[in-house]
This record gives structure tokens, C-alpha cells and sequence, in this order.
């Protein structure tokens, strides 16, 4: 792939599309191509995680525990492991080839100074990061309404 076609995947992602072009450029010209066998273990529940992870081709199967059916299969232009890209968290999941597939790995040491190179695209990323826990505030605000009326019924 070129680096335009690498840029083309990054910026279908919600949050990464909000970076300013030559950010992009800069990620994909950073970001690490792998390809893995079916049956390869790209990270597992636990681990600590340093980065995500953007299916070019391919499939990965999310799992909860190995052995157990697949929570979620990511396809081509999926992305896994997000919020390793902003913050140190160890892997909730672990994530295997289904089939042969190549992926963009996407370090977070490579994003932190990206950012740091393009505020314009930090702050795009921070607003829109916020909306999302505003959104999952209230969504727990319900769910915790729908309890209250439960047990007071």
C-alpha cells in the first residue's frame, strides 16, 4: 500500500479522522505493517498495552478468554486496542488472526508525539474523546434510573 492509501484507512476511523492531513501523514508514514499466520496471537487479555492495532486485511477474533468464542471479529479498516493510543491500559481482550492478516500497528509513543506536533489535532481528539464519556455518563445515569425504579417497584 501506499502512504496515501495507509492515510485513507487511518482517516476512516472516527477519532483518527479528525487529525489534520500531514498528521496522518506523519502517522502513516510512522505506523509498523505486520502480517500475521491464522492462529497468530497479536496480544492477549492482560497484557500491557502500548499501542492499536488497524486491520489492512484480514480478520482478527476478539476473545475474552482463548478458547471461548470470539466476542467480535475485526475486518479490513477495524481498529483494536484505541485507547492504548492515548493512555497506558493493560489489554482487556485477546486478539488472534482468524486468517491470514496484515495490520498497521499504530505505537503510542508515535501518536503522543504526533499530537505534540499538531495541536490543531489534539484538540480535535480531546473534544471529541470528551463527548464520548459525556455520552457514557449518561448512559450509566440511565441505567442507574432504570435500577432505582427496579428496586423501588
Amino acid at each position: 500500500m501506499s502512504l496515501d492509501d495507509d492515510m485513507a484507512l487511518l482517516a476512516r476511523q472516527p477519532l483518527l479522522g479528525l487529525m489534520e492531513r500531514d498528521a496522518l501523514r506523519l502517522l502513516a508514514f510512522a505506523a509498523e505493517t505486520r502480517s500475521l499466520r491464522a492462529g497468530d496471537v497479536l496480544f492477549r487479555a492482560g497484557e500491557a498495552a502500548d499501542g492499536a492495532a488497524l486491520v489492512v486485511s484480514g480478520a482478527l477474533a476478539v476473545m475474552e478468554e482463548e478458547g471461548r468464542p470470539a466476542r467480535e471479529i475485526v475486518g479490513p479498516g477495524g481498529l483494536v486496542g484505541e485507547l492504548a493510543l492515548f493512555t497506558a491500559v493493560s489489554r482487556p481482550s485477546t486478539v488472534i488472526a482468524r486468517e491470514p492478516s496484515q495490520i498497521m500497528r499504530l505505537p503510542r509513543s508515535v501518536m503522543r508525539r504526533v499530537l505534540g506536533e499538531s495541536p490543531a489535532s489534539a484538540e480535535a481528539i480531546a473534544a471529541a474523546i470528551g463527548d464520548r464519556l459525556r455520552g457514557f455518563v449518561g448512559e450509566l445515569g440511565a441505567v442507574e434510573r432504570a435500577l432505582k425504579a427496579i428496586d423501588g417497584a
